[in-house]
């Protein structure tokens, strides 16, 4: 039987573990099986299965450590952000938890002296719940858990760099005693995760790269059912001459430099007035410099590896060529010596040109490209310069101005100043190649429901 070979980024690429892989007749049986239990977990109704959910958090909770241990081993990410990260998780699921009835409630439309029209909320059925690998704790409670909810029986499939997680995630949640069909897992490469998505399922809920979630949405429009997708992004930060310089370099250096940069949702292109553009590098040099690069199982790490060679590679070549075109580094643009595995030091950018890598395309690792505006209009046309419109920041005082900003900018969310919208209760998802669809809060809850008008005399 083929397995998966899950190695350590931050080691040397040491081995951490193996998974078996999925056969496509093991696929074909599970969504069988996910197809013959929908209607009874529908019909089981919310109120039993909160308490299945309860459970499930219990146990994910009660597994904190080894949840953390095994995605730093796999993933890189260091132990005191992968740490961090788990226990942040809790309030998505807990939120989850408190509002689902609420959110899911009938809903009185219209009442008239004769009828009254009313909406439900009912699921969709057996939802295909694919998830990448940077965040793999994160993106398996948000896209299993609200599916489980409204009722939808659910076959999720981890990304092959983080199939030990996955392996767990599934062990956890078989301890919990759902009925037979309601939750499953595959376990491969893409191939397994396209063959799950060909299969007859009802929905289609996904978070990864664009190009495979246009892959994954051409079958779902073959086979006319919904996808929920939330793919790449390039996201840009504002910065105007009014602004908090002091606060803002701190907000700046979490949301590219977390994760190793690597998230969907990290700052990716720094646009500064020109009038402050010398003050935010230098201030941004002296807090890159000073972050400790380093193994990611050390609770010192702040910055551990990428994720696997390939991602390294993807990172070099971006920052080569875009400095064969005349971008300067101003600190970084290199490998550390003395750490072996997919390492890379944080890196700072400038004299960036349209046409370069770190400007057109994701950078999925500790790289930050700034770039001096010289009026509002600009920076708005470099804002929206990109396919993709995931998320963006804007930093100034002017109320004025942030409003027409935010107007301006072609993205599902703005964030002001430093505050997040990363909040349960925000739907999260983006315009144009960052998706479709929204997650979390009450929109992203309805996302996953058939919605139902009843209209009844009075």
């Amino acid at each position: 039987m083929n397995k998966i070979v899950s190695t350590n980024p931050g080691k040397n690429y040491a081995v951490v573990g193996e998974v078996e892989v999925t056969s496509n007749e093991e696929i074909v049986r599970k969504v069988a099986e996910a197809n013959a239990a929908k209607e009874d977990w529908r019909r089981l109704g919310l109120t039993k299965r909160l308490e299945y959910i309860q459970k499930a958090y219990e146990a994910f909770k009660s597994r904190a450590d080894d949840i953390a241990d095994i995605i730093t081993k796999e993933v890189g990410t260091p132990i005191t952000t992968c740490k961090d990260e788990v226990s942040w998780d809790w309030s998505y699921f807990e939120w989850f938890l408190s509002n689902a009835e609420k959110i899911l409630a009938p809903e009185t439309l219209q009442e008239d002296e004769t009828t009254l029209y009313q909406q439900f909320y009912e699921p969709i059925g057996t939802a295909a719940v694919i998830t990448p690998w940077n965040l793999p704790f994160d993106l398996f409670l948000w896209g299993v858990i609200p599916n489980l909810l409204v009722g939808n029986t659910v076959i999720h499939k981890a990304s092959t760099l983080c199939a030990l997680s996955g392996k767990l995630f599934e062990e956890i949640m078989e301890g919990v005693g759902f009925p037979k069909g309601v939750f499953s897992a595959v376990h491969g490469t893409s191939e397994q995760g396209e063959f799950l998505a060909q299969q007859a399922v009802d929905l289609i809920w996904f978070t990864g790269s664009s190009d495979v979630g246009k892959h994954l949405y051409e079958i779902s429009g073959k086979k006319f059912i919904k996808a929920v997708m939330e793919m790449g992004g390039s996201n840009p930060a504002i910065i105007f001459p009014d602004a908090d310089i002091d606060a803002m370099v701190n907000t700046i250096m979490f949301k590219r430099f977390a994760y190793c940069g690597q998230a969907c949702d990290s700052v990716k292109r720094l646009i500064v007035h020109k009038d402050i553009f010398d003050d935010v590098v230098s201030k941004l040099k002296e807090k890159v410099e000073a972050l400790v690069v380093g193994e990611p199982e050390d609770s010192k790490t702040q910055i551990g590896p990428v994720a696997s060679a390939k991602q390294l590679e993807t990172l070099v070549r971006q920052v080569d060529e875009s400095v064969n075109m005349g971008a300067i580094v101003v600190t970084g643009g290199k490998k550390p010596e003395g750490l072996q595995g997919a390492y890379y030091l944080p890196t700072i950018l400038t004299n960036l040109k349209k046409g370069m890598p770190v400007w057109r395309e994701e950078v999925f690792g500790p790289v930050l490209p700034i770039v001096a505006f010289e009026d509002e209009a600009q920076a708005i046309r470099m804002a929206n310069d990109t396919s993709y419109g995931l998320s963006a920041q804007i930093y100034s005082k002017n109320e004025e101005l942030i409003t027409r900003v935010s107007s301006e900018i072609k993205a599902g969310s703005v964030d002001i100043n430093g505050a997040s919208h990363f909040k349960p209760w925000n739907p999260f998802g983006g315009y144009k190649d960052s998706g479709m669809g929204r997650e979390h809060g009450a929109f992203g809850i309805r996302e996953l429901c058939q919605i139902k008008v009843i209209s009844q005399p009075k």
